[in-house]
């Protein structure tokens, strides 16, 4: 293959410190970077409460100068799981190798023929962490780059986050 480009597939809901971390290793490695933007048509809920076209905004903000190599793709999911890995692939432009650390879609990708590989990561950071933080008032700024809490209070993320977990009724301890 004449290109040196690879895949990172998440939700980045929000788009935090630990996938920065992740972009930058990989671009250290490889010259171009997709970024899949999965589960594009979930917005407005507890797990993803962020819109495909907030999430690709707050991609572009956080990666700042690495943002001239990676490409943002935001791509739905579809019912058929077997089927999603090719679907993925028709939206992208080509790629040598797939980052994602949920085993589901390793799998599903490997069985393309893809090399498949572990996304690095930053210990202590999660969505789901953030989420919580904005929940609880906690400190959820420390944990993303500074231009995605921008646009994140521009547009009242966190008030959206916290009307949407009470509206979901979660017990304390279920996830965010």
């Amino acid at each position: 293959m004449g290109f040196n480009r690879v895949a990172l597939i998440g939700r980045f809901q929000p788009f935090h410190n630990g996938h920065l971390y992740s972009a930058r290793h990989i671009l250290n490695e490889f010259d171009e970077l997709v970024v899949v933007v999965a589960a594009a048509q979930f917005n407005y809920t507890v797990e993803n409460p962020f819109t495909a076209g907030e999430r690709v905004e707050m991609i572009k903000r956080g990666l700042g100068d690495l943002y001239e190599r990676v490409y943002i793709v935001p791509v739905d999911n579809i019912p058929n799981n077997y089927a999603w890995p090719r679907h993925v692939l028709s939206y992208i432009p080509r790629v040598k190798a797939i980052f994602s650390n949920n085993a589901f879609v390793q799998e599903l990708f490997r069985s393309y023929g893809y090399e498949v590989r572990s996304t690095p990561t930053l210990e202590g950071v999660s969505g789901s962490l953030v989420r919580k933080l904005m929940v609880e008032g906690g400190d959820w700024m420390s944990l993303v780059p500074g231009p995605v809490a921008e646009l994140i209070i521009e547009i009242n993320g966190v008030e959206r986050v916290r009307k949407l977990w009470k509206m979901s009724i979660k017990s304390p301890g279920e996830r965010y």
